[in-house]
């Protein structure tokens, strides 16, 4: 496999001779104000050469960079208003296919019905780093998707193309540990999206013990950036709790006497990839590492948020009829006071109650695709987990009691059974939930719970 560096190197001396050819000289774009992108992207797709086409492209992202936001966010609406398919070629194409739809009219309709701004993105990527451009690129569209015209069909050009670009083949499975380049590790605590990494010391105790994983998928275009990773604990058994997992005063265990392999944190680290799905993907590999290395591994569960839950009941509690009785909501406005978490004759009561009422949020809560309405939920059903265990209390940071009341849920991964509950999830939405989970719900005709 070529080097990365010396790929990088290659195209960026292929850059240098093009910016002779086509009139810029190196630095053109750091030390000028950004001029006529627009006008420079129109050049990029009239057919140049290769060494001037990747001279443009460096030219554009270094002009783009360098802008300031006003200008950058009328750069993107530029390229989602202009750069869209030409629309005489379009119809001409259709005119032909109508006419006589055979294979190769068929072919000229799809080359005509895609937006230039797709092959413009394809261009750009050609310059040294143009990948990560793009990626930042994106991102920033993300954030101002509101104000720019055209959005979403640009948005899908970038979607669709990073899909190939960052499709499974492309990814570089890592193991992060205490060793790995402290400019990475800086990047891991930045990213963690689950549990806050608070500094370097919470860190080593989530890397360095000898019963504590962590792996990351990188992308050879973007050598120091994680695109998503995975924290992992090795366990005698099912945690209940975060807090078990991090606790400073734990005693870590041999790796010999784990059973169990506990993933408690993902955290996608790139915004401008986001809706590229890397996660499930991760999850497999990791199992599949894990197993190599250590065969007396027999569980392979999450220690999951329930990000949507105080959302949901909240709705819940302010409807006339729903799924709480009269009762439950009584019972439930001791949620409203501070420190309720702390009282050990309220969480006596609420506990249980808790427990009850999410097994109704999980298993009968459904959007209008008749999927759960839990995005964590979503991601493990639809890769074949099975909805284990609600675990009260298991939460009890400041995040952690806003987006769930403390709620913590163990989807459990049985190597079995993934392919079959992926299937059942995928054709009819239904949900594999243990025996035990099954029981809090009342069942009803209709609802998607399946028993596993």
């Amino acid at each position: 496999m070529m080097d990365g560096s010396f790929f990088g190197d290659l195209l960026q001396t292929i850059a240098d001779r093009g910016r002779a050819l086509v009139g810029l000289s190196r630095g053109d774009g750091a030390d000028s104000p950004p001029q006529d992108l627009i006008g420079l992207c129109d050049a990029l797709l009239s057919g140049r050469g290769e060494a001037s086409g990747v001279a443009l492209a460096q030219e554009i992202l270094t002009r783009y960079a360098a802008a300031d936001g006003a200008e950058r966010q009328r750069f993107l609406a530029a390229l989602a208003e202009r750069f869209g398919p030409d629309r005489k070629r379009l119809e001409q194409a259709i005119a032909a296919w109508t006419a006589d739809p055979d294979d190769r009219r068929a072919i000229d309709l799809h080359v005509a019905a895609e937006p230039r701004r797709q092959e413009l993105i394809r261009r750009l990527n050609l310059a040294p780093g143009g990948t990560h451009s793009l990626v930042r690129m994106r991102e920033e569209a993300l954030r101002h998707a509101a104000s720019i015209p055209g959005f979403d069909a640009m948005d899908a050009d970038f979607a669709h193309l990073f899909s190939s670009w960052f499709n499974r083949g492309f990814l570089v499975l890592r193991r992060i540990d205490w060793s790995t380049p402290a400019n990475i590790l800086h990047k891991i605590i930045r990213y963690e999206a689950v549990h806050a990494i608070h500094d370097w010391e919470d860190l080593r105790r989530r890397l360095e013990p000898p019963d504590r994983r962590c792996f990351a998928f990188f992308h050879p275009q973007l050598v120091d950036e994680p695109l998503i990773f995975v924290e992992i604990a090795l366990t005698d058994g099912i945690a209940s709790s975060i807090a078990e997992l991090l606790s400073e005063d734990r005693k870590p265990m041999p790796t010999a006497q784990a059973t169990t392999a506990i993933f408690y944190s993902i955290s996608n680290c790139q915004d401008g990839l986001r809706g590229i799905s890397f996660g499930n993907f991760l999850l497999k590999q990791v199992v599949q590492e894990l197993s190599r290395e250590l065969p007396g591994l027999t569980n392979f569960v999450t220690l999951s948020p329930a990000p949507g839950f105080a959302g949901w009941l909240a709705k819940e509690r302010a409807k006339e009829s729903g799924m709480l009785s009269a009762e439950e909501k009584a019972r439930l406005t001791a949620l409203d006071s501070d420190g309720w978490h702390r009282d050990p004759a309220v969480v006596e009561t609420m506990s249980p109650l808790l427990q009850s009422v999410a097994a109704r949020y999980f298993l009968k809560a459904q959007g209008a695709n008749r999927r759960p309405v839990d995005p964590v939920a979503r991601f493990h059903l639809g890769n074949g987990a099975r909805l284990e265990r609600i675990n009260p209390m298991a939460d009890l940071s400041a995040k952690g009691l806003k987006q769930s009341h403390g709620v913590m849920v163990n989807y459990l991964y049985d190597l079995r059974h993934i392919e079959r509950n992926h299937e059942s999830f995928a054709e009819g939405g239904k949900v594999a939930a243990s025996t035990a989970l099954h029981k809090l719900v009342k069942s009803e005709t209709g609802t998607a719970v399946a028993v596993a």
